[in-house]
């Protein structure tokens, strides 16, 4: 079992991945003093699952459209479904413009500065309301992500991965390591997250230029193999696949579709049985991505 850090191998930690941080970060805009409270909101939701590089142009097109949380709030739904393109996971937008409603109508329009208050936003669960207020108002929140998570299970407790889901031993280890002080605490979350995201990847990491190789309880117990295999999500032929492509057609036009057409369309690539059609089709409308008026199908028009 490994060790408690000590306080002395804690301290040096946020010396080396901090300065770190300061000398490799890269330039997004959503970290620039010119960001508000709501660009970092917008690229919270827009990244989770989602590489930086999809992130980026989408999430800069939004922002010169929707500065502020009211300019969303007045676009219908359709609107933002098209906006949010293909960078998967479209229940999120849905979200984020309830969130965005919300905060017009009992937030002035203005983002809310603390946890408590954005984790009662819609869309928005234990980690989006620590990094919201942690990057945008730099509240000392405790802000765990995969990557950081990954950082830790190497650097501290000499394991290959954290573990498949967040635990309460890993939520202790990383309050434990938080620095006392607000402003170190809120760059020791970005500088971690930056670590695990360019250097302590899931798959290659690249040991020799992490900032706390020699101090690494992974290194030092030789890099062991991982205690479970990770799976990657399946996309063939999925309902995933098959639902991303008939919301590229509903996208791709103003009004309804016939479901004859889109059926047609979808079978030029994927070769869909009724059954997973339909399914499809009718998830989607549950979800309140499309709406089905007779045999047509569009995005939905609130």
């Amino acid at each position: 079992m490994p060790q408690t850090p000590t306080p002395t191998a804690v301290a040096d930690a946020h010396t080396r991945i901090i300065g770190w941080f300061d000398a490799h970060a890269r330039d997004l805009p959503w970290r620039r003093d010119e960001c508000t409270p709501w660009g970092v909101m917008v690229s919270e939701f827009m990244l989770q699952q989602t590489p930086v590089a999809r992130v980026l142009p989408v999430w800069t097109e939004w922002m010169r459209r929707w500065p502020t949380p009211a300019d969303l709030a007045a676009e219908p739904s359709s609107e933002i479904l098209r906006a949010w393109g293909r960078l998967g996971y479209p229940r999120r937008a849905l979200r984020l413009h309830a969130a965005a409603q919300t905060i017009v109508a009992e937030h002035d329009g203005e983002v809310p500065n603390t946890a408590a208050e954005l984790k009662a936003l819609p869309g928005v669960g234990e980690y989006t309301s620590a990094a919201i207020a942690c990057f945008a108002f730099e509240q000392p929140e405790v802000v765990v992500d995969t990557n950081i998570r990954r950082v830790h299970a190497r650097a501290f407790s000499g394991r290959a991965l954290p573990e498949k889901s967040l635990t309460r031993a890993e939520m202790s280890l990383a309050t434990e390591l938080m620095p006392a002080d607000p402003e170190q605490a809120c760059q020791w979350n970005a500088a971690t997250m930056e670590l695990g995201a360019l250097v302590c990847t899931a798959r290659s990491p690249q040991c020799r230029l992490c900032p706390v190789s020699a101090a690494c309880a992974w290194l030092a117990a030789g890099s062991p193999e991982a205690h479970y295999q990770p799976k990657g999500q399946s996309w063939a032929g999925t309902d995933r696949q098959l639902r991303g492509a008939i919301m590229a057609l509903l996208r791709s036009h103003d009004g309804g579709t016939a479901l004859t057409a889109i059926r047609q369309r979808v079978e030029e690539s994927l070769s869909p049985d009724d059954a997973q059609f339909d399914r499809c089709v009718s998830s989607l409308v549950a979800d309140g991505l499309a709406e089905r008026t007779g045999d047509e199908l569009s995005l939905p028009h609130s």
